[in-house]
């Protein structure tokens, strides 16, 4: 033990000198840890300490929980129903062909980030992995880049699914009461609101049993998707679209080339599947990290390319008199709601916009926890701008970041705001939430393609060699780069302030101040990823072989 803390405390003391002078150079995790071998580590506390964190939060997740914060967040019926409109402008064909294609390229991305969480499953993730694979002379400022890009992501994807959630009620009350109900952007807004605050409320008094929490979303999203695939076109009966229409029929609603609308309706699987990469910022509550990250990503993925495709099919073949234009146009506000009304009736309709606006709630609530967790271990790092040292704490007996649960509801709130723009602002949260994950996913792809990132890279249990995984991360960062400037075109060609796309605006400035804040005072604090063990924590710890892990730091 004298022999450890001998090691420890000059380690220590590279720690303690960041509070002294916040304008010495303090070395970063990548420089204290010389190499991180996944494949060693005896379990995942001491993978952890490996990778230069402590154990704060609770192990509590199964594979099958791992699998059901994807899936949850995902919440195949109600994001399809969010999203059903960007991918019916381009017609049926528009909408079930871009599904299955751009669950193909998703599939890619997905298979990536399981290469990354599989090798080093921390919270932090993304930015993690940009400050280990980055060349020394940007490699701070871009993992900073990435870790407020991921948190915005992420704050962006609770802001869109809580709107999904609002449209939704708003939806089952007009149907409710006949058309005889005005909705409106305050409405709508008002509804988002108190979804956000309740989500902080129920992820705080309910992380103990966050796990618990998974396992229900996963059942439920489970029966909504089982329910319509039987409900919808037993009431249909037999007057369905003919296989033609669905698969061959393609329209323009937009006033881009059909060409260039086909991929506009991509979106809908894009959205949808997506925050995959929830499975890793909750990779320090997982048991057995290393295999259940993986599983849980494509699990979800596969699930909802293969479930989600058997939807959007359904949901053509039951348009009715195949006429899309009055489906896009309904007073509903929602094309999924009247399809429903179409199929089964009033009374079905409102039950069933119920009972999708209950996943997407449950959907919201995932998200925080997933979005808390980034938030959070971004803090840890001294990374989140001003109020870090506040938002860090997890209290020892909870073991749950509810400072960072609160404020990650918070910028939800006031991101938020963007819904009294219209349907312009509101669509741009969709299209944050895509872009800035997007950016956080793509980045450590292409720095492990890279001659530096591929000679630190050591591959976790998962993984399928040098060539073909090579093959995959490269289609995968040729397809974030796509996807990026994809979401930020508008819906027309000739934009003004209905149909203009604030993502590019919004995005575009936020990745250039948190760049600006860096280089005038972030740099002060963020140093990139830092370790938090500390010499009481190494005397109380009983993970075995530690020593030689903190022998390799020192």
């Amino acid at each position: 033990m004298n022999n450890i803390k001998s090691i420890t405390s000059g380690h220590l003391s590279q720690i303690k000198s960041k509070t002294e002078d916040h304008f010495h150079n303090i070395t970063s995790v990548r420089s204290q840890i010389r190499e991180i071998h996944p494949n060693e580590a005896a379990n995942d506390v001491e993978l952890l300490a490996q990778i230069g964190y402590k154990q704060e939060l609770r192990r509590h997740y199964s594979t099958l929980q791992v699998f059901g914060i994807a899936f949850s967040i995902m919440g195949l019926l109600p994001s399809i129903s969010s999203t059903i409109a960007i991918g019916l402008e381009a017609g049926p064909a528009g909408l079930v062909w871009g599904w299955f294609l751009a669950s193909i390229f998703i599939f890619c991305t997905g298979v990536s980030m399981a290469f990354l969480g599989s090798a080093i499953p921390t919270s932090g993730g993304l930015y993690y992995y940009t400050n280990y694979y980055a060349p020394d002379a940007i490699r701070v400022p871009l993992s900073f880049l990435i870790g407020c890009s991921n948190s915005i992501g992420l704050i962006g994807g609770l802001c869109s699914i809580s709107y999904g959630f609002a449209v939704e009620v708003l939806s089952a009350v007009f149907i409710q009461y006949d058309g005889n109900f005005e909705i409106t952007d305050g409405k709508c807004y008002g509804i988002f609101a108190a979804c956000i605050v309740s989500n902080v409320i129920i992820s705080c008094l309910t992380t103990k049993y966050a796990a618990s929490w998974q396992t229900a979303s996963i059942i439920i999203n489970s029966f909504l998707v089982i329910l319509f695939l039987i409900a919808v076109p037993a009431g249909k009966k037999h007057d369905f679209n003919s296989a033609e229409f669905i698969f061959t029929n393609f329209e323009n609603a937009r006033s881009w080339g059909t060409p260039w609308s086909f991929a506009l309706s991509w979106m809908p699987a894009i959205w949808t599947i997506g925050a995959f990469d929830s499975a890793i910022h909750c990779s320090e509550e997982a048991k057995n990290a290393q295999k259940s990250i993986p599983w849980g990503i494509l699990g979800s993925i596969g699930a909802c390319w293969i479930f989600g495709w058997f939807i959007v099919i359904v949901c053509a073949a039951c348009i009715k008199d195949g006429d899309t234009a009055r489906v896009l146009t309904s007073d509903t506000g929602n094309p999924m709601a009247q399809i429903i009304y179409d199929s089964l009736g009033k009374k079905w309709a409102v039950a069933f916009m119920a009972m999708i606006a209950v996943g997407q709630y449950m959907m919201s609530v995932s998200i925080l926890i997933a979005a808390s967790r980034q938030i959070w271990s971004f803090a840890r790092d001294d990374g989140l701008p001003i109020i870090y040292n506040f938002v860090k704490y997890v209290n020892p007996k909870i073991q749950v970041p509810v400072r960072a649960t609160i404020f990650g509801g918070a910028m939800a709130l006031i991101m938020g705001l963007l819904v009294l723009i219209g349907p312009a602002g509101a669509n741009a949260l969709f299209s944050l939430a895509v872009a800035s994950n997007l950016l956080a996913w793509g980045m450590p792809v292409l720095l492990v393609l890279l001659p530096m990132g591929r000679a630190r890279f050591i591959s976790g249990p998962f993984y399928f060699g040098k060539v073909l995984s090579n093959i995959i991360n490269f289609v995968t960062v040729c397809w974030v780069g796509y996807v990026i400037v994809l979401c930020m075109f508008p819906d027309s060609k000739s934009v003004d302030k209905e149909s203009m796309n604030y993502t590019v605006v919004i995005n575009g400035g936020l990745w250039v101040l948190s760049l600006i804040y860096f280089y005038v005072w972030g740099y002060r604090s963020y140093t990139g990823p830092i370790s938090n063990l500390d010499e009481q924590y190494i005397e109380g710890s009983s993970v075995d072989g530690l020593d030689e892990v903190l022998a390799e730091k020192a």
